[in-house]
């Protein structure tokens, strides 16, 4: 079994805190994980609101099954039943041993108002991604903190662009990774968003005219990494923007978009506050977009906004364990001027980063980096591009290029 890099903080977590929960998306591998901690380092029994007379008999009297039913206790996809974190609250304000209940949920419940509020203080919240480069390949990924360190310790590779594009065609779920084939991986893709989009999104809402969401999500891959325009999307796909802003929210709290916000800091009127759109796993950008290595080959821009994707989800993977405690952003000014993703610790330091489909870096490729070092003068740490090519090459003592590999290498 692969193991999960976030796996030691659960455990930590269990140990010191009644209620755990671990959301991402469907088939990111939550149940493995939890499965096999309720089988050994903290054994509990194992229930899953998939089982259809389960959940109705949570439905029916959510209080009466929490009180009747053996703890410790792991509940699998627990978003769908809302009624039962009431039911749980109760529990643990009687008896806050750790350990209780440890919960797995297909959406991100803190982005669903009747949830967010009975979860407040009174759970730990940890993430699961689809599978890491590093953790397919088993080395280290600490890429977030070696940024924050005083040195740069960064390594050359050996450069393969076709290795690099199969990496983000197969994205990272478990199940799309293990087929070799691009058919029988798009056949997944394609029964994954069917399901997701007819089941987990009918959960979380009742929404009409779900026919509609494919088509919404092929115009939000034609235009990943683009900044959030509510306005044209609308123009383009007919809906109302209430009816987008709905959607939206929708596919977010389903793990399939996220949104990157602006980094502002106390100079908030000369940058662009709007956030930037990406999906969770470029396997299923790819597959929306039909785009594979030759497209690539072909169309250098398009792979460039998708291997920005591609980054973003790398580092979001490892924001989820890192020691950093960083977050992230994007930088773009009014004038123009934009680099792809910041980085921000608890101190104030900021880390740029720029990423570039190519195999070498131009003078021009430092100018929004250049442009953030001097706007944020002191808080500026450092500035990275992630790049195709096989060198680390400084440009100065705080500006870099960095073989893109060094994300999990």
């Amino acid at each position: 079994m692969i193991q999960r890099k976030v796996r030691p903080w659960l455990l930590a977590a269990l140990r010191d805190t009644p209620v755990v929960l671990l959301h991402g998306p469907r088939q990111c591998g939550k149940t493995t994980l939890v499965r096999s901690i309720a089988e050994n380092e903290h054994r509990a029994r194992y229930l899953t609101l998939d089982d259809s007379t389960l959940l109705s008999a949570v439905t029916e009297d959510p209080q009466g099954f929490v009180e009747s039913v053996e703890e410790p206790l792991v509940i699998d996809e627990v978003q769908r039943v809302p009624e039962l974190f009431l039911a749980i609250k109760a529990s643990v304000d009687r008896d806050r041993k750790p350990g209780r209940f440890l919960l797995t949920g297909s959406a991100n419940v803190l982005l669903l108002p009747r949830l967010s509020e009975t979860l407040a203080g009174r759970m730990e919240i940890l993430q699961l991604w689809p599978l890491s480069q590093g953790e397919l390949q088993g080395t280290r990924e600490d890429f977030v903190d070696r940024i924050f360190d005083s040195e740069n310790r960064f390594s050359t590779v050996e450069a393969s662009e076709k290795k690099l594009s199969d990496r983000i065609l197969a994205g990272g779920f478990p199940e799309a990774v293990s087929r070799e084939q691009k058919g029988r991986r798009d056949k997944w893709f394609e029964s994954y968003l069917t399901t997701l989009i007819q089941r987990d999104v009918r959960d979380l809402a009742n929404i009409e005219g779900l026919t509609d969401l494919p088509r919404l999500l092929r115009l939000l891959a034609s235009r990943v990494g683009s900044l959030q325009n509510f306005a044209e999307v609308s123009r383009a796909t007919g809906f109302p923007q209430t009816t987008l802003k709905r959607y939206l929210s929708l596919l977010e709290a389903s793990f399939l978009i996220q949104h990157i916000p602006a980094w502002s800091g106390n100079i908030g009127k000369r940058m662009v506050r709007s956030s930037k759109v990406f999906f969770t796993d470029t396997g299923i950008l790819c597959h929306l977009l039909d785009a594979d290595s030759q497209l690539f080959r072909e169309d250098r821009k398009l792979f460039g906004r998708i291997l920005e994707n591609f980054v973003m989800t790398q580092l979001r993977k490892e924001l989820s364990w890192s020691e950093s405690r960083a977050k992230l952003f994007h930088f773009r000014s009014h004038s123009g001027e934009e680099v792809d993703f910041v980085l921000t610790d608890p101190r104030g330091a900021l880390v740029g980063i720029e990423v570039k489909a190519a195999q070498s870096i131009k003078k021009n490729d430092l100018r929004g980096l250049r442009m953030m070092r001097e706007t944020c003068g002191d808080k500026f740490l450092r500035g990275v591009i992630l790049y195709t090519g096989s060198e680390v090459v400084p440009f100065g003592h705080d500006l870099v290029a960095v073989p893109i590999q060094n994300l999990w290498a």
